[in-house]
């Protein structure tokens, strides 16, 4: 179960069962709090994103991510969000429901930051 930042309204996104048991497999680190995957919950939360950032910056720069036209991609954690959210509304989530996903406060702000990239949904309209 997620909760929402903004709104504090919980929102549940259900892991595919494969998906599930491969994160439980992960071996606890220093001092596990069962709550998270990815974090013990010791230290406040900055540091924790600001750690991954980081991770993620090196393994982008690792992998050379490229543009078609072969320029470097400038990648950062959103892409992840920017994809999830894409995905979402290629595969005829409607809007409302991606921005409860995303924790907008208005599924305008995910209309007019998402909807716009989506060229089949632009097709559709």
């Amino acid at each position: 179960m997620l909760y929402q930042a903004k709104t504090g309204v919980p929102v549940f996104v259900p892991l595919q069962p494969e998906v599930a048991d491969l994160l439980r497999a992960i071996p606890p680190g220093l001092k596990p709090d069962l709550r998270y995957f990815f974090w013990s919950g010791n230290g406040p939360p900055k540091t924790y994103v600001a750690n991954w950032q980081r991770s993620y910056s090196r393994l982008f720069a690792v992998v050379d991510l490229r543009n078609p036209d072969g320029t470097p991609k400038c990648a950062h954690c959103h892409i992840f969000r920017d994809t999830f959210a894409v995905e979402m509304l290629l595969a005829g989530v409607p809007n409302d429901q991606v921005s409860i996903l995303l924790g907008h406060s208005s599924v305008c702000i995910t209309k007019n930051h998402y909807s716009p990239w989506v060229r089949a949904r632009q097709d559709e309209l």
